[in-house]
């Protein structure tokens, strides 16, 4: 199948769900930016949002692109890491106008995934998981509060400090990724390029500034 055997066809694979989980990261880090301003509001949405099919279809349909992208990322970097084989180094050396980004996706790609397990079981495996397995009772009044869950897990400076860090890979890879994807699906001309560029900074700076917002108001929220 052309779209797994080639190159280019696994990149538009890559630059699609890539784009997919932009659009989530977006919707996210809104969701969450209302926990800063209302606590019940915040509530009510992860209440609407909770083991409903609905919701239920959304994170199945986010995993299996999160998966996608994983995959065909993972074999984009061997297969180039082997066509270029003992040259791989020379050829980043030979090259200063590619960003760090570009040339680091893969590192942090993997701690975008390490950040994403970690988040997963701070939050989705405490408040929407428990309802998926009939067991909210045992959360209740501790962790079905959302908002009380975020000032709860942001209490702990080292956690927000990893949160901090990872908010930071996420921005870099974002940088690069946002604009590479269109560059994929062929908007690469002289014209469009700059202006995707300076659209992936400021859609992945709103992006970190927000969730950043949310643990700096959790940590905040206990002082």
């Amino acid at each position: 199948m052309w779209l797994i055997d080639s190159s280019i066809g696994r990149k538009l694979i890559m630059s699609i769900t890539g784009l997919f989980l932009i659009l989530f990261l977006i919707f996210h880090m809104s969701m969450n930016v209302v926990a800063i301003f209302s606590g019940e509001s915040y509530n009510k949405i992860c209440e609407f949002l909770g083991a409903n099919w609905y919701a239920l279809v959304g994170t199945a349909v986010l995993a299996g692109g999160f998966v996608l992208h994983i995959i065909f990322a993972t074999i984009l970097t061997l297969r180039n890491q082997k066509a270029r084989g003992e040259q791989s180094y020379a050829f980043q050396e030979n090259q200063p106008k590619v960003e760090w980004a570009s040339r680091n996706m893969f590192v942090l790609g993997i701690i975008v995934l390490l950040g994403l397990c970690m988040h997963l079981s701070h939050f989705w495996a405490k408040m929407q998981l428990p309802e998926i397995m009939g067991a909210e009772a045992e959360y209740a009044g501790q962790f079905a509060d959302g908002a009380a869950l975020i000032k709860a897990t942001f209490a702990n400076p080292i956690i927000c400090l990893l949160y901090i860090v990872w908010f930071i890979a996420i921005w870099f890879h974002l940088t690069h990724g946002f604009w590479s994807a269109f560059q994929t699906m062929g908007l690469n001309g002289k014209t469009w390029f700059p202006r995707l560029k300076c659209i992936a900074n400021i859609v992945s700076t709103l992006i970190f500034l927000g969730f950043a917002a949310v643990v700096v108001a959790g940590y905040l929220q206990n002082l």
